[in-house]
């Protein structure tokens, strides 16, 4: 006899009450997939942790090594670049580095003239376990000097010319005042920039602000405090000061270093 089921229920289907829920496992192959995946991400999680870490000791030594032999009263920042650099640490030399260090003081000058602020990037940065010393296999450069900086080296007021390529200095005397002279500005061996092409720009000029500006521009200004190995190439005038820039093959930082010929 044909019997009616109740209310709900239906025949051929499993009947799930309010409190418990069937859920079947993984089959053991996917299971197995599972495990693999999750095990390879924690492998890379934990290479590429390593890999920071390794990263960051890098550029701690690099930072230390440059503010020994460059002497800047803090730390300059440091950002090795490539990956994996635990790879490039197994071989002996980082890929590129750049270095950014601010107020570079001047040694062993008659006219001390800082590096306001000085970009590095360097290529084949050789490691080794000496912190005091760095040497790259080329480097591009570039030493951003104020005109203020300029200023208190060359013994008058520095600032930009009206022209590309040339500054104004200016000598001020008590009496006779304001004295404003145009140069050309230029790289010249020995990492010096040099003066060129004065013009006379306002005021007269007296013996006395001749005595000024001559001291000033007459001779090349030596830029004494960059890395061994740099070669000056251009000197850029800008709104806030000029731009000089490097590059070297073989380059040493080091106390003491000097790249003047």
């Amino acid at each position: 006899m044909y019997q009616s089921q109740p209310d709900g229920e239906f025949v051929g289907e499993s009947y799930y009450g309010d409190a418990a829920v069937c859920a079947s496992p993984p089959p053991p192959r996917r299971r197995r997939r599972i495990i693999i995946a999750a095990s390879l991400a924690a492998l890379l999680v934990g290479a590429v942790v390593a890999d920071r870490i390794a990263a960051a000791h890098a550029e701690s030594r690099t930072a230390e090594a440059f503010q020994e032999g460059m002497g800047t009263p803090g730390r300059p920042s440091v950002h090795v670049g490539g990956f994996p650099v635990l790879t490039q640490l197994a071989q002996g030399s980082l890929r590129h580095v750049d270095i950014t260090a601010d107020d570079i003081p001047a040694r062993g000058t008659t006219r001390p003239l800082p590096v306001t602020k000085l970009t590095v990037g360097l290529d084949g940065l050789k490691t080794s376990g000496n912190a005091k010393k760095a040497h790259a296999r080329s480097v591009e450069a570039t030493a951003f000097l104020s005109y203020d900086d300029l200023s208190s080296a060359l013994g008058v007021r520095i600032s930009q010319g009206d022209k590309p390529g040339r500054v104004d200095a200016t000598a001020s005397l008590p009496l006779a005042g304001d004295v404003t002279v145009s140069a050309a500005v230029s790289a010249v061996s020995g990492n010096r920039i040099a003066f060129s092409d004065i013009r006379v720009t306002q005021g007269e000029l007296i013996p006395p602000a001749k005595v000024l500006l001559d001291k000033a521009l007459s001779k090349p200004i030596p830029l004494q405090n960059v890395p061994e190995g740099l070669r000056l190439r251009s000197v850029t005038p800008t709104e806030s000061g000029t731009d000089a820039r490097f590059t070297g093959k073989s380059v040493i930082f080091r106390p003491g270093s000097s790249s003047v010929a």
